[in-house]
């Protein structure tokens, strides 16, 4: 059977593949795997049970999905203090907040509004390693907590659930940002209430778009996958800079006051010389994917900070960061992790401290911005071809040496296989878009010819 849990918790077609079956199913494992730990012992010792925090995105079947996984956590025995319509990150640092037990996030972020994802955080509001998703999983195949009469769990509404995280969010800001113009695209998402509270408040003049979610608009046409009406508002109202969640607002990509796109790096490359700058860039260091473009290696180089690399995918992020405590890291898609004030990317916060940088220096987003200049970047999918075979052809290997040497320091290859299907991605950066389309094209074929099925 495969796995059920993806690369981020269990997602699927809400009432097809993920059910209220399932919902119920998996909080009943969970409940039975993550109520165990260092801290069981002295709950038990208290006579308190234990608590989950539980949060959902505005998609129309998170209603019933929130139901079913607080009916699951109650039934084995697992206070549920429901937060409602919140961001990821803001259910990540709740259960932090509380010293909740852990806590459950109900949301497909960027997908389409008939998906729809369950996502399980443990103690400290830290996202679950494999083995204990595994744990779980085995879990529904197994008898679960089943307590009766008072020990069964009880559902209550966590009042203050936002007001916590606006506040913590305000409370991290360097600088306030007044004489800022912001236009801010909720994606109809878990942000629309949050994002223009917060903005407001840190002293920001707001224009809002894609704030008023009706529980089947989330991510059409809006958010950071889809940033043309973005930059539209921005130039409508004459904005400073346009700042683009995701449905669930982990994510944030921006836009300058011409429209022109500030992606994922850019943004780390301005956080990171800030950070730097206040003594906040531990070990000045900062950690990226394989995946970010060379134009970020070479800016941090000329700054004196150091780059780590990972696979591509916030955990590995993560991981690295918290294995040599490290405070900034991210994605080119716009997840960026600062690790002082948060245990997941968080796109609020990380729009926020864009917009501080913005205040505090007089300068436009696109002259912080220009410490990086993007190398043109290609990506090739190369379908139907034998991956697995790829890391051991020494034809595919020379081809690849042969663009190297083409490009020297001018540019980069990057050829990696599916991890689930047959194909290779082929990735080039050069200096000019004619370049890296040509070695991309090139380097493509070569895995065809070499890799058939």
């Amino acid at each position: 059977m495969p796995r059920l849990f993806g690369t981020d918790g269990v997602r699927g077609l809400a009432n097809r593949e993920l059910t209220a079956d399932l919902a119920l199913g998996l909080a009943q494992a969970a409940a039975a795997v993550l109520t165990k730990g260092h801290h069981a012992e002295e709950r038990a010792a208290s006579g308190r049970r234990p608590v989950a925090v539980v949060a959902r995105d505005p998609r129309i079947s998170g209603e019933f999905l929130t139901a079913a996984v607080s009916a699951g956590l109650a039934s084995s025995g697992v206070d549920v203090l429901d937060a409602g319509v919140l961001p990821t990150p803001a259910a990540a640092f709740l259960i932090a907040d509380i010293g909740a037990d852990f806590g459950v996030m109900l949301s497909a972020s960027h997908n389409p509004a008939p998906d729809n994802g369950i996502k399980f955080f443990a103690f400290g509001g830290t996202k679950l390693p494999d083995e204990v998703e595994d744990r779980i999983e085995d879990y529904l195949h197994k008898e679960v907590l089943l307590p009766t009469g008072g020990d069964v769990g009880r559902i209550r509404r966590f009042a203050d659930a936002e007001d916590r995280y606006v506040l913590h969010l305000l409370s991290t800001l360097p600088n306030r940002l007044e004489g800022i113009h912001v236009v801010l695209d909720c994606a109809h998402g878990a942000a629309s209430g949050v994002s223009p509270e917060v903005f407001t408040m840190a002293g920001a003049t707001v224009t809002l778009i894609g704030a008023d979610p009706d529980g089947m608009n989330i991510n059409d046409g809006v958010g950071s996958t889809h940033l043309d009406n973005l930059a539209k508002a921005v130039l409508e109202h004459g904005a400073d800079v346009g700042i683009a969640h995701d449905g669930d607002a982990d994510r944030c990509l921006a836009v300058d006051h011409e429209g022109n796109i500030i992606d994922g790096d850019q943004i780390m490359a301005i956080l990171a010389l800030a950070m730097k700058e206040r003594g906040h860039l531990t070990k000045d260091t900062l950690v990226a994917t394989v995946m970010s473009n060379l134009g970020l290696r070479k800016a941090m180089a000329a700054n004196d900070i150091t780059m780590v690399e990972t696979k591509v995918g916030d955990r590995y992020v993560l991981e690295e960061l918290n294995a040599d405590g490290l405070a900034l890291g991210g994605e080119q898609s716009g997840h960026v992790i600062m690790t002082e004030y948060a245990t997941t990317g968080d796109g609020v916060l990380t729009g926020l401290h864009l917009v501080a940088e913005m205040a505090r220096t007089g300068k436009s987003i696109a002259e912080l911005a220009s410490v990086m200049t993007v190398f043109p970047q290609i990506l090739v999918n190369v379908r139907g071809v034998n991956h697995t075979a790829m890391h051991g052809d020494e034809g595919i290997a020379e081809a690849v040496r042969a663009a190297e040497a083409e490009l020297g320091d001018t540019g980069r290859v990057l050829l990696r296989p599916s991890g689930t299907e047959p194909m290779v991605r082929v990735m080039v950066e050069a200096a000019d878009q004619a370049t890296a389309d040509r070695l991309a094209h090139s380097l493509a074929d070569v895995v065809r010819e070499r890799l058939p099925l």
